[in-house]
């Protein structure tokens, strides 16, 4: 065992390198903070420059074992993994509840279950997979890309580990993961599923700390052939500036301001309901919520109406009781955040429709933020234009599908977005015109198998399913 319980805090004093849970090379700790009550749950080593390039060592030296380990070998660890996720679903999911604040019984379908089952796919995957392809007189062979770092955040703190390492440890590759000292505590347990499945020495690795400090040294390190980031846009472009330096590949998911085009024909009780739902999905701490509803100038006033209600539906309170719909933002710093840019919004002259910057009535402790919904909001204004990450939806009038269209291209992001008719063949076609990486038609269901990622500033390359394991290959060329 890594860690005690002293007063229900959670202590890791060690960090995972080369299989073995070690003293971290300072001495510094950082306090994970509970959400709701806004006390200390966990506390994490403060990890340091020196403790990822020991690590980096480690995954150099197990790199060429690994990457020539049989794919049904790998398979076989990775299912184990998966199975090991399922078992600890509950602890998983309270853990996350606890950290970021989404209701619990959310959390055990989408926090803890669904890493288990991205988990589980890649060991299916590669059952099938084709590593090698004749191409005249060249054989084309895939091979791990080599070392990757992984930096990951804290809104789905084990879903994006896994949607990176899965992925990674299928393809052959060996990992450092850098997790968000915000919400470390899962890639501990993550640590000891690995440890316990018999994944080699050295094949994954754990370091904690700041993103200044073993964030940098990662990106930077020049045993590292690939760096794998989720976060902001802002930290994205750092990442790879320092990666440039020594050319490895860099696959980039980030920010989101992501429209929801509700079409003229569509069933507004429904696509406004569900637009406000999306929004409000994990207290807005997705880079993928449709934060955006753009509707038709004609309708504009039944959209608001349905939409105050929905969001006045909204209950908040305490996620680890699995009754609140929506629970507290991550932090305080983003709770602020949250609040300033409703402030923002009022101040700009968008109509505050409901919500507020006022902390929801009886919750002066956790970091709780009032279901806010603006109307009469132009897409230069700051909340249009800017990640917010909390419960913030603004409703955006158009005149017509083309300035539908213009309008929800008008941003620096494109990493998702939404179309309602019910003409199918009417919102595929609007659907083709958005530039974004995964657009979702009358609310489609999320697919985790399909290829996940953006266009422009939000970032580059793909995760999940096949597209994302082929991030972490290389191709080479025999010539006979």
């Amino acid at each position: 065992m890594t860690a005690s319980r002293q007063a229900d805090v959670k202590i890791h004093d060690k960090l995972y390198i080369n299989g073995e849970w070690v003293a971290p090379t300072g001495s510094g700790t950082l306090d994970v903070i509970n959400s709701t009550t806004e006390e200390v749950m966990g506390r994490v080593p403060e990890g340091t420059a020196e403790d990822i390039d020991c690590a980096v060592r480690a995954a150099r030296a197990a790199f060429e074992s690994w990457s020539t380990t049989d794919p049904s070998v790998r398979a076989a660890i990775v299912k184990k993994i998966s199975d090991g996720l399922k078992a600890r679903q509950s602890e998983i999911a309270s853990v996350i509840a606890n950290e970021v604040g989404m209701p619990l019984p959310l959390a055990t379908a989408v926090q803890a279950g669904m890493p288990a089952m991205v988990m589980g796919f890649y060991a299916k995957m590669l059952a099938d997979y084709s590593f090698e392809e004749q191409i005249g007189n060249s054989l084309v062979i895939k091979e791990s890309i080599g070392v990757v770092g992984c930096i990951t955040p804290w809104n789905f703190p084990l879903h994006q580990v896994v949607a990176k390492v899965a992925p990674a440890f299928a393809a052959g590759c060996t990992i450092v993961l850098k997790p968000s000292e915000v919400a470390p505590l899962t890639a501990f347990i993550l640590a000891e599923i690995v440890q316990e499945a018999g994944l080699p020495p050295g094949v994954f690795n754990v370091v904690t700390g700041l993103g200044s400090v073993v964030g940098e040294a990662l990106a930077a390190h020049p045993g590292v052939d690939m760096i794998s980031f989720t976060g902001s846009t802002r930290a994205g472009k750092r990442v790879s500036e320092l990666a440039a330096q020594t050319v490895k590949r860099v696959a980039l998911e980030l920010g989101g301001k992501s429209a929801s085009i509700i079409l003229d024909d569509a069933d507004f009780n429904k696509a406004v309901r569900s637009g406000v739902n999306n929004c409000y999905f994990n207290s807005g701490q997705a880079c993928s919520a449709h934060t955006r509803m753009l509707a038709p100038r004609a309708r504009l006033d039944e959209a608001i109406k349905i939409a105050k209600e929905a969001a006045e539906s909204f209950t908040v309170g305490d996620p680890s009781e699995g009754k609140a719909k929506l629970g507290p933002l991550v932090s305080e710093i983003q709770r602020d955040r949250v609040r300033n840019y409703i402030k923002k919004g009022i101040e700009e002259g968008a109509t505050l429709v409901t919500g507020g910057p006022e902390p929801p009535d009886g919750l002066n402790t956790g970091y709780f933020v009032r279901p806010t919904v603006f109307a009469n909001v132009r897409n230069d204004m700051t909340i249009a234009r800017e990640e917010i990450f909390g419960p913030v939806l603004s409703i955006i009038a158009y005149e017509d599908e083309d300035d539908a269209v213009r309008i929800a291209n008008d941003t620096i992001y494109g990493l998702a977005g939404g179309v309602w008719s019910q003409d199918l063949d009417r919102a595929k076609r609007v659907a083709r015109r958005i530039r974004a990486g995964q657009v979702d038609i009358n609310n489609a269901g999320f697919n985790p198998l399909a290829p996940f990622g953006g266009y422009k500033q939000s970032g580059n390359g793909r995760e999940l399913g096949r597209y994302g394991f082929e991030e972490y290959l290389e191709i080479k060329s025999l010539q006979t």
